[in-house]
């Protein structure tokens, strides 16, 4: 019986039910008004904290929405994190890299006078780096599916200037930009532009389309273009609405109310759109910019026409030795019907020619000689065993013709197209009679000399007078604007209803009105960062949980629709929500506020019998504890050893070259040829926006932990590093243990340490481990399991 309901199940899934015609208007109302009950549907609601038993533990809002889940479980939260394990979760967590042992140090002195004073200055410091964008920015990258070319080409295209997106975002996270303007500008910032400078600089922001996937369009041109439209539509609903609206391309959403129509309402505003190229400089400066470029082409146009000129007197002198040409081709076929390997120069030779022209026509008639109808009686007349090898009457007419009509195209008389293959008789790369323009300024009088001079002189005076090429970033524009039809079933070649470009009904209304201004991006802008829009606000408040907690409150940040997590604490996310809303969508306060919480602050500790009750901690009792990402594990390896670069932003580098000490953020990432550094250590796949990182342990990530070139490069600056700094092993490895751990070393790590640098090596042994004792020691500290995760 089980698989027979699995099995209609999975019928029922797969198909595609035929459009169906449009249900009737109080239908339809009553649809989405049932659909609208759905919790993330619902408008934000402020509920007041919930009470709870133990007040003194629950110190802000966000503890009481916790600690009163849990009291009703009979569960206790675990003590609080001790200063060192809390600064080095909150550095890690802000900035993805680890707090020195200075900056330890200073803040355990401080919370022993205030910790609550010392735990908000910390929180503000770190808020206020300059790496705080850079690693929060990563986190958005990932949902942009970032990259810097394409995989589904011949021929990689690489986006050359992809990084300024990436700087805007950095950039954008660092000045607290309020979220709805991230959002609206990512969107639309082309269609906002108020000729400021801001706005010039925000232009960037379109990049988040701009450097989406592009596909291969020469096989199937329509389905590909409806593959990037579903690229653009499922980036843009996941990322800032958490809903799967690309579920729609072929069928009614089968969980969510999201009808095909709605789909292709959004995909239409995409179609209005085109890639294209953004300038980074105000209009003005681009039309001073695009004006000096017009005294350019007037400067280069004069210097062209007076050597065209010069060069068209040169092709006619020449073009009166064409008969003689023409007919040394042809007795050069007559004897080599006689001898094959007579050579064009030996003809040459004989008629007193030039050996290398009368080769290079030979050639040409053999490639378009017979495409020139002017030439049919020579080709017609070519010789033949036994006839005379001179040139018949024939022969000697079609010559002089071809010398005519050469004449009339260097005059311009006559069809173009074949005035055109004529002329290629005098094409500087390939010609017959190559004529460049070193050529033709050999060759010109004193007069014509000073006057080519004198233009040159003129054209490379407007050259440096003109502005520079503006910077420009990847982006998108508005095409001719145009309602979509439905592809039923997907399929582009079959088309159904129109779909108006408008928003989604279950979130506006169900009768939006159309769009009508352009694309419809300004307006799509708007309509997702309208604080009445009850899904963004709260899908970003969900992110900064997760980033903090490792889960969000919804357990599946890019889909809160029925197939994704109920929330665990839905009060709490509404509670957040209205606070980012009402704090002028700042994240930067609402990290603040999270971290402030008791919540936040727990340990890692575990309690068995919390842990036979709530085993995912999804209640939140204690702190889980977080393997670090690719990008912070490499940037502390580097920060550890002394050879971090921080600085910020400029072109992407290749990772994989062991020398290259900037942030991770700054590789190249591609969805052509992912650096196998990155892939092996989880990073996502870039042609697909990403809500998480998975986390996987296999073999050959330790072996990089012990053979790469990367970590024995970082093993000998650590050790080195250290040998510097300190006088004594022991200090060594206490100094060792703050770097690394954020902790001193105990009595026993102290003692087996020293044992082990006070070692020998035999000889043999040196020369098979190729680093000294000391490299060996900090290269085993990089690798372990303490290095790699925060409690």
């Amino acid at each position: 019986m089980k698989l027979i309901q699995l099995a209609a199940f999975v019928a029922a899934f797969v198909s595609f039910p035929a459009l169906a015609a449009e249900p009737d208007a109080v239908s339809a109302e009553s649809k989405f008004e049932e659909a609208r009950k759905f919790w993330s549907f619902q408008p934000v609601r402020q509920v007041e904290p919930p009470p709870v038993k133990n007040t003194g533990w629950a110190k802000t809002p966000i503890d009481r929405y916790i600690l009163a889940k849990l009291e009703e479980k009979d569960l206790k939260p675990v003590a609080a994190a001790d200063p060192r394990t809390l600064i080095r979760r909150i550095t890690f967590d802000l900035t993805g890299l680890p707090p020195t042992p200075e900056e330890i140090e200073t803040f355990l002195k401080e919370s022993d006078a205030k910790p609550q004073t010392a735990l908000e200055a910390l929180i503000d410091r770190l808020l206020a780096s300059p790496h705080y964008g850079e690693a929060q920015a990563r986190h958005w990258l990932d949902l942009a599916r970032y990259a810097e070319d394409q995989a589904h080409t011949f021929g990689v295209k690489p986006n050359n200037n992809a990084y300024r997106y990436r700087d805007w975002v950095v950039s954008a996270f660092n000045s607290d930009l309020s979220y709805d303007r991230f959002v609206k500008y990512q969107i639309a910032a082309d269609l906002m532009d108020d000729g400021s400078d801001a706005m010039v600089q925000h232009k960037a922001a379109l990049g988040f389309f701009g450097l989406g996937a592009q596909y291969y369009k020469n096989t199937d041109a329509a389905k590909a273009a409806a593959d990037e439209l579903d690229d653009r539509v499922d980036t843009l609903t996941r990322g800032f609405l958490g809903l799967t609206v690309s579920c729609a391309r072929c069928h009614d959403h089968k969980f969510d109310p999201i009808p095909t129509q709605d789909y292709y309402s959004i995909a239409g505003i995409f179609w209005s759109s085109k890639l294209s190229e953004v300038s980074m400089v105000s209009k003005e400066e681009m039309a001073r910019y695009q004006e000096g470029q017009k005294k350019v082409l007037a400067a280069e146009k004069k210097v062209k026409d007076l050597v065209q000129t010069e060069k068209d007197k040169l092709m006619a002198a020449k073009i009166d030795d064409l008969p003689l040409y023409f007919l040394a081709a042809w007795k050069l076929e007559a004897n080599r019907l006689a001898k094959s390997d007579f050579s064009p120069a030996a003809q040459a030779k004989l008629d007193k020619l030039d050996a290398g022209t009368l080769d290079r026509l030979t050639k040409f008639m053999n490639r378009k000689g017979d495409k020139i109808p002017v030439l049919d009686g020579w080709f017609k007349n070519l010789p033949k065993a036994g006839t005379p090898s001179e040139p018949t009457p024939e022969v000697i007419k079609a010559a002089k013709d071809f010398r005519d009509a050469v004449k009339s195209a260097v005059d311009k008389k006559g069809d173009k197209a074949k005035g055109d293959m004529l002329l290629a008789l005098f094409n500087d790369k390939g010609g017959v009679f190559p004529i460049a323009e070193a050529d033709v300024v050999k060759k010109m009088t004193l007069e014509c000399k000073q006057q080519f001079d004198a233009l040159k002189k003129e054209q490379s005076e407007v050259v440096k007078s003109v502005p520079a090429a503006p910077p420009m970033a990847h982006g998108i524009s508005d095409a001719t604007p145009v309602d979509l039809k439905i592809y039923v079933r997907g399929n582009p070649a079959k088309q159904g209803e129109l779909a108006p470009r408008r928003f989604l009904r279950i979130v506006a209304g169900d009768n939006p009105p159309a769009y009508k201004k352009g694309s419809g991006r300004l307006e799509l802008a708007e309509a997702i960062a309208d604080p009445k829009n009850p899904l963004t606000a709260r899908v970003m408040a969900n992110r900064i949980w997760q980033q903090h907690f490792g889960r969000g409150i919804v357990g599946t940040p890019s889909n809160f629709g029925k197939l994704g997590d109920a929330p665990t604490h839905p009060e709490l996310l509404d509670y957040l929500t209205g606070r980012f809303v009402a704090n002028g969508w700042s994240i930067k306060k609402l990290h603040r506020e999270i971290l402030l919480s008791t919540t936040y602050q727990l340990s890692s500790e575990r309690d068995p019998a919390a842990m036979q009750i709530d085993a995912d901690n999804r209640l939140l009792w204690h702190a889980s504890r977080q393997r670090l990402q690719v990008e912070p594990w490499r940037d502390a390896l580097l920060a550890v050893s002394g050879k971090l670069d921080r600085k910020l932003g400029g072109q992407t580098m290749n990772i994989d070259n062991a020398d290259n000490t900037r942030r991770t953020l700054y590789a190249k990432i591609s969805r052509h040829d992912l650096s196998g550094f990155l892939r092996l250590f989880d990073f996502p796949d870039a042609n697909i926006t990403a809500s998480g990182r998975s986390e996987t342990t296999v073999p050959q990530q330790q072996l990089f932990v012990i053979n790469s070139p990367f970590m024995i490069n970082q093993a000998k600056a650590f050790a080195a590093r250290l040998q510097n700094e300190e006088k004594d092993d022991a200090a060594r490895i206490g100094r060792a243990y703050l770097l690394a751990f954020g902790r001193p070393a105990t009595d026993d790590e102290r003692l087996i340490g020293i044992k082990f640098l006070g070692g020998k090596d035999s000889s043999e042994d040196a020369i098979r481990n190729k680093l000294s004792r000391w490299e060996r020691y900090t290269q085993a500290l990089l690798a372990s399991n303490e290095f790699m995760y925060i409690d």
